[in-house]
């Protein structure tokens, strides 16, 4: 039985899902830090590639890009401040492993200070690790561009503070008078 072009359509679509959605979430996670809005983030971006599906002809690329439109238009319009929570996070293990999970969440405060295009540029290129040239086709701009905004967005994150180094504690100080 012959396949009529909306199936075969679904198929290469439900193929395209199955191989890449994971990825495609990780960029979305990447992008909001927050697992529902990732999921939300990434279905949204789907649904509408999925009704130019015929039209595109390197649908990852075209993916990623519905992706950090889409999430630039949701990060315009939604609250930046504190969100509730029910449970402290847990703050055990080994001081290493606390000192490294204070680190990560340093850095995600200063990705979240990073304006939109600067963090979707540092997202794709170092955590999904594209190069430049993918990097500017999924972002619609120049490669000269994506150099720019990489520059200007590790600029902020090298003066963020929560990111500065923590002040050594000072040493009290010793009398140095001679005492003659």
């Amino acid at each position: 039985m012959p396949h009529s072009p909306a199936s075969s359509r679904s198929v290469a679509f439900d193929d395209f899902v199955l191989a890449r959605s994971a990825g495609l979430l990780r960029t979305a996670y990447l992008l909001t830090h927050d697992h529902a809005l990732a999921e939300d983030l990434l279905q949204t971006a789907l649904a509408k590639a999925w009704f130019a599906w015929e039209r595109i002809d390197q649908h990852e690329a075209y993916v990623r890009r519905i992706l950090v439109t889409t999430y630039a238009t949701w990060w315009r319009r939604r609250w930046n401040g504190e969100h509730a929570t029910d449970e402290l996070p847990e703050q055990g293990g080994t001081p290493d492993q606390a000192e490294a999970v204070g680190q990560r969440h340093d850095l995600w405060t200063a990705m979240e200070r990073l304006p939109r295009r600067q963090r979707a540029v540092v997202v794709l290129r170092y955590f999904e690790d594209l190069t430049e040239a993918q990097t500017a086709q999924v972002l619609g701009c120049s490669v000269g561009t994506v150099k720019s905004q990489t520059s200007k967005a590790f600029a902020k994150l090298r003066i963020d503070p929560s990111l500065a180094p923590s002040p050594r504690t000072s040493l009290p100080e010793t009398e140095t008078e001679d005492r003659s």
